[in-house]
């Protein structure tokens, strides 16, 4: 009985080429996406100084306000009820 036991590994089939295509791919988007995540994270140092007229906020006088509209015409005026109680 100890004759008829196989303790030799198992076959397992050689990974295909789009088999490793993906796994690397997968790899790779891991990465990237760590990177992308630390660099919204960690604060990143500027050596040259930039100039503050390019980030400078918008003053009032360039931002536009929306008009007022106008009242239409072609809406009929609401009938005007009392509340009952």
């Amino acid at each position: 009985m100890a004759a008829e036991l196989d303790f030799s590994p198992p076959e397992i089939p050689e990974p295909t080429f789009m088999e490793n295509v993906l796994r690397y791919g997968l790899f790779f988007g891991a990465i990237f996406q760590l990177i992308c995540v630390l660099a919204i994270i960690l604060p990143v140092s500027k050596s040259h100084k930039t100039d503050s007229d390019s980030f400078e906020p918008k003053t009032s006088e360039t931002v536009k306000k929306p008009k007022a509209s106008a009242p239409q015409i072609s809406k009929k005026p609401k009938k005007e009820t009392k509340k009952k109680r």
